[in-house]
């Protein structure tokens, strides 16, 4: 009886020990993915969007090749031009997403653009309506209606009242590159479901920001500037490499233990408290500030969100990329 008592003690605290862990690393993932946007706009002042995504990515490669080296002499799924070749469908949604969403910060605050980029959860079960048929049920349920309606009026809302918006601050090009860098983020979240399960979450991201890199070349070589890390300063070029290894790599790997240890539903709904964390970081490092219709609207954005995660968890991983 007594050492079915010390199992059952040892159990228990080992769960607690992983629920722990699980916790803590999603809370340090809410805090890292609550930055990019604020490195982003930051590094606007000096790199051009097309080389500032072929650095940030091509930094984050480096990071976590140590990971996959070591988990392919660990065994497990070969990295052959299959894998290449399942990989390499993602990475084009999101090279458009990484070149659009820093293209978003010229015309919003980094703080607006967060709010307004949690509306990829309702694109992403949308677009998993379409190619997943399992998914298609949850269409019917009032929770993904009413979520999706509140999320995109809270999304409209987020930028019409935009102070500025009247006088032409901010062009209705923005609103068209932010949906752009939205939508293609949450397409890429779908299509990415492929490769994660087939290679592991280490192995596809991998894959998939080498590729991303190598897609960014050619691009940064005809419409950026390829030098600019020669010419932007240390400063600038070290919050480059931060934001990169921070909020590409590390906390991949931090969501992808919190999945682990709490599950896909919980871990993806605390993710709703980025944008709040990046609209307090840029109130506090830029002064932006949201109008308090722009607040309303961003309640109702993450409500509409919360809700439509609550249907069910969506066949996806929704990856960092806003990274």
């Amino acid at each position: 009886m007594k050492e079915l008592d010390s199992q059952r003690a040892i159990v228990d605290l080992q769960g607690r020990a992983n629920l722990s862990r699980g916790y803590a690393a999603v809370f340090a993932t809410v805090l890292i993915w609550s930055m990019p946007s604020l490195f982003q706009y930051y590094l606007n002042r000096y790199y051009d969007p097309w080389a500032q995504n072929f650095y940030r990515y091509s930094v984050a490669c480096l990071a976590i090749a140590p990971l996959v080296f070591y988990r392919v002499r660990g065994g497990g799924p070969r990295i052959d031009l299959h894998a290449l070749g399942i990989c390499l469908l993602p990475c084009l949604p999101n090279v458009i997403h990484q070149i659009t969403q820093v293209m978003a910060l010229f015309y919003m605050g980094p703080g607006v653009y967060a709010i307004f980029a949690r509306s990829s959860v309702i694109f992403t079960a949308l677009l998993a309506l379409a190619f997943f048929p399992e998914e298609r049920r949850i269409i019917r349920q009032w929770q993904f209606q009413a979520g999706t309606l509140l999320g995109l009026i809270g999304a409209f809302g987020v930028i019409w009242f935009q102070a500025g918006w009247q006088s032409g601050h901010i062009a209705l090009r923005g609103l068209i590159i932010a949906f752009t860098a939205t939508f293609c983020w949450a397409l890429y979240g779908v299509l990415v479901k492929r490769p994660s399960a087939q290679l592991g979450s280490i192995r596809s991201f991998g894959l998939i920001s080498f590729i991303t890199s190598v897609l960014l070349l050619p691009l940064t070589c005809l419409f950026g500037k390829i030098g600019t890390p020669l010419h932007a300063g240390l400063p600038a070029n070290f919050v480059l490499i931060i934001s990169a290894v921070s909020c590409i790599t590390l906390a991949h790997v931090l969501y992808y233990v919190a999945i682990r240890e709490i599950g896909v539903a919980l871990a993806q709904t605390l993710q709703l408290l980025c944008p709040a964390g990046a609209l307090a970081f840029s109130a506090w490092i830029f002064g932006e500030r949201l109008t308090h219709a722009q607040l309303w609207s961003a309640l109702i954005l993450l409500f509409g969100a919360f809700l439509a995660m609550r249907t069910k968890p969506i066949a996806t991983v929704e990856s960092a990329a806003n990274i």
